[in-house]
């Protein structure tokens, strides 16, 4: 049983190289069970090639990646996602033409996978179906569950996409900008969404509203051309002198 404070998901020295150009250089970062963990950055920072190296979506050049303690190095998405790494994605990730209940029902199809029943329909499937349901409950949308998700707002298509995640049993959730495009109400929906989610799971949030990730993180990291400057707690971060350099100008201001 995994302790809360114990790394889920841990990277060390992890780079990722295309030809002559460094996107992440040596990021140390860890995911601890019952933790928010915010990734924070100007575009370019790194932050979308760092999530892509730790979902497995892109081989890091080097450094090492340990889940739950295993060495998962170089190990392909699939096989991450299928011993507990999710992760939603910038832009909608889901089947429009599809209820609502059939897109979580095909997401938990991908962990509880079953090849040898081959004469029996994957709609019969009970154990994904159940992960379904518990997955949209989770998420708020169990009440939606058979409308189309073409028909869904915005905010409740995010939110579908967090639920796809949570239907493969993931203990670690990685999230790329889940509250893009999000009005205030909506964006409200979401981080209490993600408070709640806290249980159960390390999540690990790449966000550019501020205001959502100071209220909602346990702990922040800010990345700079690819690079870790500050990792510690929201009032840590807000009120260190680099970041505030990095993102506000301050000495250049104060030069001028």
């Amino acid at each position: 049983m995994i302790s809360q404070g114990t790394p889920i998901l841990q990277a060390q020295q992890l780079t990722r190289r295309f030809g002559g150009l460094t996107a992440v250089a040596g990021v140390d970062l860890s995911l601890s069970l019952h933790e928010i963990h915010a990734v924070i950055g100007t575009n370019g920072a790194g932050k979308s090639t760092l999530i892509n190296m730790l979902s497995g979506e892109l081989a890091p050049s080097s450094g090492r990646l340990h889940l739950k303690g295993e060495d998962v190095t170089g190990w392909s998405q699939p096989r991450l996602a299928r011993h507990g790494v999710g992760r939603s994605y910038q832009r909608n990730n889901i089947f429009l033409p599809l209820t609502v209940r059939e897109n979580c029902r095909l997401a938990a199809q991908s962990r509880a996978q079953r090849a040898w029943r081959l004469w029996e329909s994957a709609q019969g499937c009970r154990t994904s179906a159940t992960l379904a349901d518990e997955a949209l409950e989770r998420a708020g949308l169990a009440p939606l569950a058979d409308r189309l998700a073409s028909d869904l707002a915005h905010g409740q298509k995010r939110q579908l996409e967090v639920a796809m995640c949570l239907a493969t049993q993931p203990v670690a959730l990685l999230l790329d900008e889940p509250l893009a495009g999000m009005g205030a109400e909506e964006s409200a929906r979401m981080l209490a969404l993600l408070r709640g989610l806290r249980e159960g799971h390390a999540i690990l949030l790449v966000e550019h509203d501020m205001d959502a990730v100071f209220s909602v993180a346990d702990r922040i990291t800010v990345m700079v051309n690819g690079a870790v400057i500050a990792t510690g707690s929201p009032e840590a971060i807000r009120t260190n002198h680099e970041v505030q350099v990095a993102y506000l100008g301050e000495e250049e201001s104060e030069a001028a």
